[in-house]
Protein backbone atom coordinates (compact mmCIF):
# COMPACT_ATOMS: atom_id res chain seq x y z
CA UNK A 1 0.00 0.00 0.00
CA UNK A 2 2.83 2.29 0.65
CA UNK A 3 4.23 2.12 -2.81
CA UNK A 4 1.03 2.24 -4.68
CA UNK A 5 0.65 5.62 -2.59
CA UNK A 6 3.89 7.44 -3.84
CA UNK A 7 2.92 5.92 -7.33
CA UNK A 8 0.18 7.55 -7.10
CA UNK A 9 2.02 10.71 -6.08
CA UNK A 10 4.19 10.90 -8.83
CA UNK A 11 1.42 10.34 -11.33
CA UNK A 12 0.13 13.27 -9.83
CA UNK A 13 3.21 15.49 -10.71
CA UNK A 14 3.17 13.98 -14.04
CA UNK A 15 0.02 15.51 -14.41
CA UNK A 16 0.12 18.17 -12.59
CA UNK A 17 2.90 18.89 -15.21
CA UNK A 18 0.65 18.67 -17.80
CA UNK A 19 -1.75 20.68 -17.20
CA UNK A 20 0.89 23.58 -16.33
CA UNK A 21 1.25 23.70 -20.31
CA UNK A 22 -2.95 24.18 -20.32
CA UNK A 23 -2.66 27.03 -17.81
CA UNK A 24 0.02 29.00 -19.08
CA UNK A 25 -1.92 29.31 -22.25
CA UNK A 26 -5.16 30.45 -20.36
CA UNK A 27 -3.10 32.84 -18.88
CA UNK A 28 -0.89 34.32 -21.73
CA UNK A 29 -4.63 34.43 -23.15
CA UNK A 30 -6.31 36.30 -20.71
CA UNK A 31 -3.33 38.59 -20.46
CA UNK A 32 -3.05 39.52 -23.97
CA UNK A 33 -6.97 40.05 -23.58
CA UNK A 34 -6.24 42.67 -21.04
CA UNK A 35 -3.72 44.08 -23.32
CA UNK A 36 -5.92 44.41 -26.48
CA UNK A 37 -8.64 45.80 -23.80
CA UNK A 38 -6.57 48.60 -23.05
CA UNK A 39 -5.40 49.56 -26.37
CA UNK A 40 -1.58 49.88 -25.01
CA UNK A 41 0.07 47.44 -27.47
CA UNK A 42 3.52 48.95 -26.65
CA UNK A 43 3.45 47.41 -23.01
CA UNK A 44 2.39 43.72 -24.53
CA UNK A 45 4.84 43.00 -27.38
CA UNK A 46 8.19 43.35 -26.95
CA UNK A 47 10.41 45.29 -29.29
CA UNK A 48 13.14 43.28 -31.70
CA UNK A 49 16.29 43.95 -30.91
CA UNK A 50 17.96 42.81 -34.09
CA UNK A 51 19.44 45.94 -36.10
CA UNK A 52 20.60 46.73 -32.12
CA UNK A 53 23.16 43.62 -32.33
CA UNK A 54 23.98 42.71 -35.14
CA UNK A 55 27.67 42.23 -33.66
CA UNK A 56 26.12 39.54 -31.46
CA UNK A 57 28.56 36.75 -30.37
CA UNK A 58 31.37 37.14 -32.94
CA UNK A 59 34.14 35.55 -32.18
CA UNK A 60 32.57 32.42 -30.17
CA UNK A 61 33.58 29.76 -33.17
CA UNK A 62 35.62 26.96 -31.70
CA UNK A 63 37.95 24.69 -33.82
CA UNK A 64 36.59 21.07 -34.62
CA UNK A 65 38.72 18.55 -33.42
CA UNK A 66 38.58 14.86 -35.51
CA UNK A 67 35.42 13.43 -35.59
CA UNK A 68 33.87 16.83 -35.24
CA UNK A 69 34.29 16.81 -31.30
CA UNK A 70 34.70 20.46 -30.03
CA UNK A 71 37.33 21.42 -27.72
CA UNK A 72 36.03 22.43 -24.21
CA UNK A 73 37.94 22.41 -20.78
CA UNK A 74 36.33 19.63 -18.60
CA UNK A 75 36.05 22.14 -15.43
CA UNK A 76 34.76 25.35 -18.03
CA UNK A 77 31.56 27.35 -17.14
CA UNK A 78 28.66 25.20 -16.94
CA UNK A 79 30.41 21.67 -17.52
CA UNK A 80 28.16 18.82 -16.12
CA UNK A 81 24.97 20.68 -15.96
CA UNK A 82 26.27 23.45 -13.39
CA UNK A 83 25.73 27.17 -13.37
CA UNK A 84 27.66 29.35 -15.02
CA UNK A 85 29.37 31.77 -12.48
CA UNK A 86 29.20 35.67 -14.29
CA UNK A 87 32.28 37.40 -12.43
CA UNK A 88 31.66 40.64 -10.94
CA UNK A 89 33.47 42.92 -13.92
CA UNK A 90 30.78 41.34 -16.44
CA UNK A 91 27.33 41.70 -14.55
CA UNK A 92 26.52 44.98 -17.03
CA UNK A 93 27.21 43.37 -20.04
CA UNK A 94 25.54 40.37 -18.68
CA UNK A 95 22.32 42.33 -18.61
CA UNK A 96 22.79 44.58 -21.43
CA UNK A 97 22.97 40.99 -23.39
CA UNK A 98 19.79 39.48 -21.91
CA UNK A 99 18.03 41.98 -23.67
CA UNK A 100 18.94 41.01 -27.15
CA UNK A 101 17.19 36.99 -26.74
CA UNK A 102 15.65 37.55 -22.98
CA UNK A 103 17.98 35.25 -21.57
CA UNK A 104 21.42 35.23 -20.14
CA UNK A 105 23.38 35.23 -23.39
CA UNK A 106 26.41 35.96 -21.78
CA UNK A 107 25.98 32.62 -19.92
CA UNK A 108 25.63 30.42 -22.85
CA UNK A 109 28.75 32.21 -24.80
CA UNK A 110 30.67 31.32 -21.92
CA UNK A 111 29.74 27.51 -22.30
CA UNK A 112 31.15 24.94 -24.70
CA UNK A 113 29.01 24.09 -27.80
CA UNK A 114 28.66 21.14 -26.36
CA UNK A 115 29.64 20.90 -22.64
CA UNK A 116 29.09 18.00 -20.70
CA UNK A 117 26.06 16.84 -18.80
CA UNK A 118 25.52 14.22 -16.13
CA UNK A 119 23.05 11.23 -16.64
CA UNK A 120 19.97 12.68 -15.32
CA UNK A 121 18.12 9.57 -15.78
CA UNK A 122 16.26 7.80 -12.98
CA UNK A 123 17.69 4.35 -11.86
CA UNK A 124 14.63 2.12 -13.30
CA UNK A 125 15.47 3.91 -17.01
CA UNK A 126 19.48 3.70 -16.99
CA UNK A 127 18.59 -0.51 -16.79
CA UNK A 128 15.91 -0.46 -19.30
CA UNK A 129 16.90 -2.20 -22.94
CA UNK A 130 15.25 -1.24 -26.29
CA UNK A 131 14.93 -3.13 -29.50
CA UNK A 132 16.73 -3.05 -32.15
CA UNK A 133 15.69 -1.68 -35.69
CA UNK A 134 13.70 1.60 -34.40
CA UNK A 135 12.55 3.36 -36.84
CA UNK A 136 14.94 6.85 -37.98
CA UNK A 137 13.59 10.12 -36.99
CA UNK A 138 14.33 13.62 -39.06
CA UNK A 139 14.74 16.48 -36.11
CA UNK A 140 13.14 19.46 -37.08
CA UNK A 141 14.55 22.71 -35.42
CA UNK A 142 12.59 26.11 -35.83
CA UNK A 143 14.31 29.66 -34.75
CA UNK A 144 13.64 33.33 -35.86
CA UNK A 145 16.86 35.36 -34.76
CA UNK A 146 17.99 32.79 -32.69
CA UNK A 147 21.50 33.15 -30.24
CA UNK A 148 24.37 31.13 -31.63
CA UNK A 149 25.26 29.38 -28.91
CA UNK A 150 21.81 28.72 -28.31
CA UNK A 151 20.92 27.21 -31.70
CA UNK A 152 24.18 25.15 -32.31
CA UNK A 153 24.42 24.02 -28.82
CA UNK A 154 21.36 22.27 -29.28
CA UNK A 155 22.17 20.46 -32.31
CA UNK A 156 25.61 19.25 -30.56
CA UNK A 157 23.66 18.10 -27.70
CA UNK A 158 21.22 15.48 -30.64
CA UNK A 159 24.24 14.25 -32.19
CA UNK A 160 26.10 13.87 -28.69
CA UNK A 161 23.26 12.08 -26.96
CA UNK A 162 21.88 10.13 -29.67
CA UNK A 163 22.25 6.60 -30.96
CA UNK A 164 23.54 8.01 -34.94
CA UNK A 165 21.82 5.09 -36.44
CA UNK A 166 18.78 6.58 -35.51
CA UNK A 167 19.14 10.07 -36.68
CA UNK A 168 18.09 10.52 -40.54
CA UNK A 169 18.73 13.86 -40.62
CA UNK A 170 18.72 17.91 -38.75
CA UNK A 171 16.66 20.05 -39.75
CA UNK A 172 17.08 23.58 -38.89
CA UNK A 173 14.05 25.86 -40.38
CA UNK A 174 15.20 29.67 -40.29
CA UNK A 175 11.56 31.75 -40.35
CA UNK A 176 13.25 34.99 -41.86
CA UNK A 177 16.30 35.53 -39.59
CA UNK A 178 18.06 39.11 -39.82
CA UNK A 179 20.91 38.05 -37.84
CA UNK A 180 24.35 37.86 -39.75
CA UNK A 181 25.11 34.26 -37.97
CA UNK A 182 22.40 32.93 -38.83
CA UNK A 183 22.87 32.69 -42.74
CA UNK A 184 25.87 31.23 -44.43
CA UNK A 185 27.78 31.39 -41.42
CA UNK A 186 25.65 28.88 -39.88
CA UNK A 187 25.38 26.70 -43.60
CA UNK A 188 29.17 26.49 -43.30
CA UNK A 189 29.04 25.00 -39.76
CA UNK A 190 26.56 22.83 -39.87
CA UNK A 191 28.01 21.33 -43.12
CA UNK A 192 30.85 20.14 -40.91
CA UNK A 193 28.37 17.71 -38.92
CA UNK A 194 28.78 14.18 -38.72
CA UNK A 195 24.94 13.46 -38.99
CA UNK A 196 23.25 15.10 -42.54
CA UNK A 197 22.43 18.50 -41.27
CA UNK A 198 20.77 21.69 -43.35
CA UNK A 199 18.76 24.92 -43.05
CA UNK A 200 15.86 25.44 -44.83
CA UNK A 201 14.81 29.73 -45.41
CA UNK A 202 11.58 31.42 -45.28
CA UNK A 203 12.09 34.56 -47.19
CA UNK A 204 9.24 36.50 -45.04
CA UNK A 205 8.16 35.67 -41.16
CA UNK A 206 5.56 32.79 -41.44
CA UNK A 207 5.59 31.86 -37.86
CA UNK A 208 6.45 28.94 -36.11
CA UNK A 209 3.80 26.58 -36.57
CA UNK A 210 3.95 26.88 -40.33
CA UNK A 211 7.70 26.99 -40.27
CA UNK A 212 7.34 23.45 -38.65
CA UNK A 213 5.34 22.29 -41.45
CA UNK A 214 7.82 23.32 -43.84
CA UNK A 215 10.48 21.12 -41.84
CA UNK A 216 8.09 18.28 -41.93
CA UNK A 217 7.56 18.52 -45.48
CA UNK A 218 11.18 18.44 -45.96
CA UNK A 219 11.76 15.37 -43.61
CA UNK A 220 12.68 12.19 -44.34
CA UNK A 221 12.63 10.08 -41.24
CA UNK A 222 9.80 7.26 -40.43
CA UNK A 223 9.73 9.84 -37.01
CA UNK A 224 9.47 13.40 -36.93
CA UNK A 225 10.82 15.00 -33.71
CA UNK A 226 10.25 18.75 -33.04
CA UNK A 227 12.41 20.33 -30.68
CA UNK A 228 12.76 23.85 -29.92
CA UNK A 229 16.36 25.65 -30.84
CA UNK A 230 17.23 26.32 -26.87
CA UNK A 231 17.40 23.15 -25.78
CA UNK A 232 19.62 20.15 -24.66
CA UNK A 233 18.87 16.23 -24.87
CA UNK A 234 20.68 14.52 -22.31
CA UNK A 235 21.71 11.11 -22.42
CA UNK A 236 18.86 8.31 -23.59
CA UNK A 237 16.59 11.01 -24.76
CA UNK A 238 15.56 9.46 -28.17
CA UNK A 239 15.59 5.85 -27.64
CA UNK A 240 12.55 6.02 -24.95
CA UNK A 241 10.54 8.23 -27.69
CA UNK A 242 11.25 6.13 -30.70
CA UNK A 243 10.28 2.81 -29.23
CA UNK A 244 6.98 3.73 -28.00
CA UNK A 245 5.91 5.07 -31.46
CA UNK A 246 7.60 1.64 -32.50
CA UNK A 247 4.71 -0.33 -30.69
CA UNK A 248 2.31 2.22 -31.01
CA UNK A 249 2.08 4.24 -34.50
CA UNK A 250 -0.62 6.45 -32.89
CA UNK A 251 1.24 7.81 -30.27
CA UNK A 252 2.29 10.91 -29.49
CA UNK A 253 5.27 11.35 -27.07
CA UNK A 254 7.07 14.03 -25.19
CA UNK A 255 10.13 14.09 -22.77
CA UNK A 256 10.11 15.26 -19.26
CA UNK A 257 11.08 18.80 -19.87
CA UNK A 258 13.28 20.25 -17.36
CA UNK A 259 14.19 23.56 -17.32
CA UNK A 260 17.38 25.26 -17.53
CA UNK A 261 18.06 27.94 -15.28
CA UNK A 262 19.23 31.34 -15.95
CA UNK A 263 22.44 30.54 -14.96
CA UNK A 264 22.18 27.51 -17.56
CA UNK A 265 21.98 25.01 -14.58
CA UNK A 266 20.22 21.79 -15.06
CA UNK A 267 20.16 20.28 -11.72
CA UNK A 268 17.86 22.73 -9.27
CA UNK A 269 14.50 21.66 -10.56
CA UNK A 270 14.98 18.20 -11.14
CA UNK A 271 14.76 17.88 -7.76
CA UNK A 272 10.94 17.21 -7.39
CA UNK A 273 11.34 13.60 -9.83
CA UNK A 274 14.59 13.24 -8.64
CA UNK A 275 13.31 12.84 -5.05
CA UNK A 276 10.26 11.16 -5.92
CA UNK A 277 12.36 8.32 -7.99
CA UNK A 278 14.35 7.96 -4.95
CA UNK A 279 11.41 6.13 -3.26
CA UNK A 280 10.22 4.46 -5.92
CA UNK A 281 11.76 4.43 -9.01
CA UNK A 282 8.60 4.87 -11.80
CA UNK A 283 10.02 3.94 -15.36
CA UNK A 284 6.49 4.00 -17.16
CA UNK A 285 5.11 6.59 -19.69
CA UNK A 286 2.47 8.60 -18.89
CA UNK A 287 -0.97 9.73 -20.35
CA UNK A 288 -1.17 13.32 -20.34
CA UNK A 289 -4.31 15.63 -21.27
CA UNK A 290 -2.03 18.05 -22.87
CA UNK A 291 1.63 18.45 -24.13
CA UNK A 292 4.24 21.36 -24.70
CA UNK A 293 3.73 22.46 -28.00
CA UNK A 294 7.54 22.55 -29.07
CA UNK A 295 8.94 19.15 -27.84
CA UNK A 296 7.52 15.57 -29.45
CA UNK A 297 7.94 12.92 -31.07
CA UNK A 298 5.57 11.66 -33.69
CA UNK A 299 5.25 9.36 -37.02
CA UNK A 300 5.53 10.72 -40.33
CA UNK A 301 2.85 9.26 -41.58
CA UNK A 302 0.08 9.37 -38.70
CA UNK A 303 1.32 13.21 -38.54
CA UNK A 304 -0.19 13.56 -41.39
CA UNK A 305 -3.23 11.28 -41.18
CA UNK A 306 -4.28 13.06 -38.07
CA UNK A 307 -3.81 16.37 -39.64
CA UNK A 308 -0.25 18.20 -38.91
CA UNK A 309 -1.05 21.28 -38.10
CA UNK A 310 -3.46 24.34 -38.01
CA UNK A 311 -2.14 26.38 -41.14
CA UNK A 312 -4.56 28.89 -40.24
CA UNK A 313 -2.96 29.61 -36.64
CA UNK A 314 -1.02 32.46 -36.95
CA UNK A 315 2.87 32.73 -35.95
CA UNK A 316 2.64 30.75 -32.12
CA UNK A 317 0.38 30.10 -29.81
CA UNK A 318 -2.33 27.44 -29.00
CA UNK A 319 -0.95 24.82 -31.26
CA UNK A 320 -0.36 22.71 -28.44
CA UNK A 321 -4.11 22.16 -27.06
CA UNK A 322 -5.06 22.18 -30.82
CA UNK A 323 -2.94 18.91 -31.12
CA UNK A 324 -3.89 17.46 -27.84
CA UNK A 325 -7.42 17.66 -28.01
CA UNK A 326 -7.61 16.56 -32.22
CA UNK A 327 -4.93 13.77 -31.28
CA UNK A 328 -7.23 11.96 -27.97
CA UNK A 329 -10.40 12.72 -29.85
CA UNK A 330 -9.49 11.62 -33.43
CA UNK A 331 -8.33 7.86 -31.81
CA UNK A 332 -4.45 8.58 -30.48
CA UNK A 333 -2.83 9.19 -27.44
CA UNK A 334 -0.53 11.99 -25.88
CA UNK A 335 2.47 10.48 -23.75
CA UNK A 336 4.80 11.86 -21.28
CA UNK A 337 7.67 9.29 -21.57
CA UNK A 338 9.18 9.69 -17.91
CA UNK A 339 12.68 8.27 -19.41
CA UNK A 340 13.24 10.71 -22.03
CA UNK A 341 14.22 14.15 -20.50
CA UNK A 342 15.00 17.23 -22.32
CA UNK A 343 16.25 20.84 -20.95
CA UNK A 344 14.66 23.81 -21.69
CA UNK A 345 15.33 27.78 -21.80
CA UNK A 346 12.05 29.50 -20.25
CA UNK A 347 12.28 32.81 -21.16
CA UNK A 348 9.42 35.15 -19.21
CA UNK A 349 9.08 37.58 -22.18
CA UNK A 350 8.80 37.06 -26.25
CA UNK A 351 12.14 38.59 -27.75
CA UNK A 352 10.39 38.48 -31.18
CA UNK A 353 8.38 40.82 -33.21
CA UNK A 354 4.11 39.61 -33.22
CA UNK A 355 3.13 40.98 -36.92
CA UNK A 356 -0.08 42.56 -35.85
CA UNK A 357 0.31 42.20 -31.81
CA UNK A 358 0.46 39.71 -29.78
CA UNK A 359 -3.56 40.18 -28.75
CA UNK A 360 -4.51 39.46 -32.34
CA UNK A 361 -2.65 36.43 -32.73
CA UNK A 362 -3.70 34.30 -29.22
CA UNK A 363 -6.77 35.48 -29.95
CA UNK A 364 -7.22 34.24 -33.44
CA UNK A 365 -5.18 31.12 -32.84
CA UNK A 366 -7.21 30.29 -29.49
CA UNK A 367 -10.75 30.75 -31.29
CA UNK A 368 -9.99 28.39 -33.95
CA UNK A 369 -9.48 25.76 -31.22
CA UNK A 370 -12.78 26.62 -29.74
CA UNK A 371 -14.81 26.59 -32.81
CA UNK A 372 -13.17 23.55 -34.21
CA UNK A 373 -12.85 21.06 -31.25
CA UNK A 374 -14.44 22.57 -27.67
CA UNK A 375 -18.54 22.12 -29.00
CA UNK A 376 -21.33 23.30 -26.91
CA UNK A 377 -18.11 23.83 -24.40
CA UNK A 378 -16.95 27.06 -26.02
CA UNK A 379 -19.50 29.14 -24.56
CA UNK A 380 -17.75 28.84 -21.15
CA UNK A 381 -14.73 30.13 -23.08
CA UNK A 382 -16.61 33.12 -24.59
CA UNK A 383 -18.00 34.00 -21.44
CA UNK A 384 -14.57 34.05 -19.87
CA UNK A 385 -12.79 36.22 -22.37
CA UNK A 386 -15.51 37.89 -24.01
CA UNK A 387 -12.88 40.40 -25.69
CA UNK A 388 -11.93 37.69 -27.82
CA UNK A 389 -14.81 37.90 -30.32
CA UNK A 390 -13.42 41.35 -31.53
CA UNK A 391 -10.29 39.07 -33.33
CA UNK A 392 -11.47 37.81 -36.40
CA UNK A 393 -10.06 33.93 -36.50
CA UNK A 394 -10.74 33.17 -40.20
CA UNK A 395 -12.71 30.40 -42.19
CA UNK A 396 -12.39 26.66 -39.96
CA UNK A 397 -14.47 24.77 -42.43
CA UNK A 398 -12.11 22.84 -44.10
CA UNK A 399 -10.43 21.65 -40.36
CA UNK A 400 -14.25 21.02 -38.67
CA UNK A 401 -14.75 19.05 -42.14
CA UNK A 402 -11.66 16.91 -40.89
CA UNK A 403 -13.17 16.19 -37.82
CA UNK A 404 -15.97 14.77 -39.35
CA UNK A 405 -13.69 12.65 -41.81
CA UNK A 406 -12.13 11.46 -38.97
CA UNK A 407 -15.16 10.71 -36.86
CA UNK A 408 -13.56 12.45 -34.34
CA UNK A 409 -15.55 12.08 -30.57
CA UNK A 410 -16.73 14.91 -28.98
CA UNK A 411 -15.39 17.27 -26.62
CA UNK A 412 -17.02 15.89 -23.68
CA UNK A 413 -15.79 13.30 -24.34
CA UNK A 414 -12.48 14.52 -23.87
CA UNK A 415 -13.93 15.86 -20.44
CA UNK A 416 -15.00 12.80 -19.25
CA UNK A 417 -12.07 10.13 -20.44
CA UNK A 418 -9.41 12.35 -20.52
CA UNK A 419 -9.18 15.24 -18.31
CA UNK A 420 -11.62 14.21 -15.50
CA UNK A 421 -9.99 16.77 -13.49
CA UNK A 422 -10.80 19.39 -15.57
CA UNK A 423 -13.57 22.38 -13.14
CA UNK A 424 -15.65 22.30 -16.62
CA UNK A 425 -18.86 21.15 -15.10
CA UNK A 426 -20.34 18.90 -17.58
CA UNK A 427 -24.06 19.45 -17.70
CA UNK A 428 -25.31 23.16 -16.79
CA UNK A 429 -28.59 25.12 -17.51
CA UNK A 430 -26.76 28.69 -17.63
CA UNK A 431 -23.71 30.59 -17.61
CA UNK A 432 -23.37 34.32 -15.53
CA UNK A 433 -22.52 35.37 -11.77
CA UNK A 434 -24.44 35.01 -8.80
CA UNK A 435 -23.45 38.15 -6.76
CA UNK A 436 -25.14 39.59 -3.14
CA UNK A 437 -25.40 42.72 -3.47
CA UNK A 438 -25.04 44.09 -0.38
CA UNK A 439 -21.70 42.56 0.12
CA UNK A 440 -20.21 42.14 -3.67
CA UNK A 441 -19.34 39.00 -3.27
CA UNK A 442 -19.70 36.05 -5.66
CA UNK A 443 -20.78 32.08 -5.49
CA UNK A 444 -17.57 30.57 -6.56
CA UNK A 445 -16.40 27.51 -7.00
CA UNK A 446 -13.21 27.76 -5.00
CA UNK A 447 -11.63 25.33 -7.66
CA UNK A 448 -13.41 22.75 -6.35
CA UNK A 449 -15.34 19.73 -8.73
CA UNK A 450 -18.75 19.35 -9.56
CA UNK A 451 -20.92 18.15 -6.52
CA UNK A 452 -18.45 19.79 -3.71
CA UNK A 453 -19.40 22.94 -1.69
CA UNK A 454 -18.75 26.73 -2.97
CA UNK A 455 -17.86 29.43 -1.51
CA UNK A 456 -18.19 33.27 -1.41
CA UNK A 457 -15.14 35.69 -3.27
CA UNK A 458 -14.95 38.98 -2.93
CA UNK A 459 -14.74 40.90 -6.32
CA UNK A 460 -11.55 42.09 -7.09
Amino acid sequence: MMISNRKLQYCKIILATSLVWFLIDVILLMYYTDCAAMGNSSDCNNKDNTKQHKKEEKGFFEKILPKNILRRNPTGPGEMGKAVVIPQDKQAESKEKFKINQFNLLASDMMSLNRSLPDYRMDGCKRKSYPTGLPKTSVVIVFHNEAWSNVTRTVHSIINRSPIEYLEEIILVDDASEREHLGQQLDDYVAKLPVRTYVLRSESRTGLIRARLKGAAASKGKVITFLDAHCECTEGWLEPLLSEIHKDRTAVVCPIIDVISDVFSITELMSIIDVISDIFSITELQLTPTMAGGLFSISRDYFYEIGSYDEGMDIWGGENLEMSFRVWMCGGKVYIVTCSRVGHVFRKTSPYSWPGGVARIINHNTQRIVEVWMDEYKDFFYKINPGVRSTSYGDVKERQSMRKRLQCKSFRWYLENVYPESQLPLDYFALGEIRNKATNKCIDSMGRKSGEKTGLCPLS
